[in-house]
């Protein structure tokens, strides 16, 4: 959430910011939402101060043994105002938290003003897409004609958007996950958790599911909610905490399933495992103070980045523009894969600094070493990668003509030294 210092005394400021992504602050209600409590809460403190007063009146009076049956009366009287002011501000405040909770992050300085995703700046490309000397099939026309890869059965067993993976490709897809964590764990320091899949209101609110997503998630009939993403039990560890200064930055990694209704994705990416209800993902969080977020960021991308390399997959690095980036995003960084078979870059990876959003959220803060008091961190996050997506990025790129699949050596240890999935 945003700071409410901030939108109190900038309230034009922070509803030109957010128009640049699209957002429109209803500035008036606002208004008359703030003026509403803080009206409430003046007159509480108020009434609180007179009915003290009274309070000590009375074991004066007693002491001098002077009646004080009037002074109870205003006492009580007080009492019963003061819990209906109670009541009244605590449902006010309610309001005002429901507001601001649909209200999305305001962008950094750095991120580029756009009014849809066209307006996405290309940071830079790296690698080479190869050029092919046959017709290219895409992944669900090489995983069919293997036998490894079936949309059929897991429509059987399940519905659309559900995918089956046997014998090789199956394990290409166990194998990336122990490829890609090998490389955060041992490479770039991160700490790695297992985390429940089933997450509860509270940690979706934390990390912004909560309530402008609810649509698109999985809830169960005991009150929880599948995880769309391992950022929500990972980040979600910090509710609520506080921890030293000297602690920061926390680097945390976590395998998952990840579960998405994709509510608002309807007709897009119908065939294959671009877009699916199901998908394996690496998640990379970092915590740090807010001073090194955004050289935290860029770290974050390159660890991102490095598995791209490892992998010698072409791909490119976008900056979201204002329209485009998330809800809880200052700043996003998009990695694109090479797709040969759709002759286009696709999202692999996001990387986000959501600065104190989230930490406002959640509460989570770490006690400043200079003034000994608890101040909000901020939180980052990033798939190191989508699994899935990464499977098929290396079935498009390293086919040949006769519909084999050639392992990228980086991958080739992992896979018992298979070099080649042959039909």
């Amino acid at each position: 959430m945003l700071d409410p210092k901030l939108l109190r005394e900038q309230t034009d400021v922070v509803a030109k910011k957010l128009a640049t992504r699209g957002f429109v602050l209803d500035v008036a209600v606002f208004h008359a939402l703030e003026g509403e409590r803080k009206t409430l809460q003046v007159e509480t403190e108020k009434l609180q101060n007179e009915r003290n007063v009274h309070s000590k009146n009375i074991g004066i009076l007693k002491g001098q043994g002077k009646d004080v049956s009037a002074v109870l009366e205003d006492v009580n009287r007080l009492g019963d105002t003061l819990t209906q002011l109670s009541l009244d501000l605590s449902a006010v405040q309610e309001k005002l938290h429901n507001f601001c909770a649909q209200m999305p992050n305001i962008p950094h300085n750095s991120v580029p003003l756009g009014k849809s995703e066209d307006d996405n700046v290309e940071v830079a490309r790296v690698g080479t897409p190869r050029a092919f000397s046959f017709p290219v099939k895409d992944h669900v026309a090489l995983g069919e004609a293997l036998g490894q890869m079936s949309f059929e059965k897991a429509a059987k067993l399940t519905g659309s958007r559900f995918v089956v993976l046997n014998k090789h490709l199956a394990k290409m897809q166990r194998a990336l996950i122990q490829f890609m964590l090998d490389i955060h764990l041992n490479e770039n320091a991160y700490q790695e958790f297992y985390v429940p899949y089933l997450v509860n209101a509270d940690s979706l609110f934390g990390t912004g599911q909560l309530p402008k997503f609810k649509e698109d998630l999985f809830n169960t009939t005991a009150g929880y909610s599948l995880i769309p993403t391992a950022e929500v039990s990972l980040t979600n560890l910090m509710r609520d905490e506080i921890v030293p200064e000297d602690e920061l930055p926390l680097q945390w990694t976590a395998h998952t399933p990840c579960f998405r209704s994709e509510a608002g994705a309807y007709g897009k990416d119908t065939r294959g495992m671009i877009r699916q209800h199901q998908f394996e993902k690496i998640e990379l969080v970092w915590v740090c103070h807010p001073d090194e977020s955004y050289q935290c960021l860029e770290k974050l991308r390159l660890h991102a980045e490095t598995i791209l390399q490892r992998l010698e997959l072409p791909y490119r690095i976008l900056s979201l523009c204002t329209a485009d980036i998330g809800f809880c995003s200052a700043k996003t960084y998009d990695l694109e894969v090479w797709l040969p078979a759709q002759n286009c870059y696709r999202e692999i990876s996001s990387c986000t600094n959501t600065e104190a959003f989230q930490a406002r959220r959640m509460q989570a803060r770490f006690r400043s070493s200079k003034t000994g008091k608890p101040e909000l961190v901020h939180t980052l996050n990033g798939s190191g990668l989508a699994v899935g997506r990464t499977l098929v990025a290396i079935m498009e790129n390293y086919q040949d003509e006769a519909g084999n699949i050639h392992i990228p050596k980086a991958l080739q240890p992992y896979m018992g030294g298979l070099a080649v999935i042959e039909k």
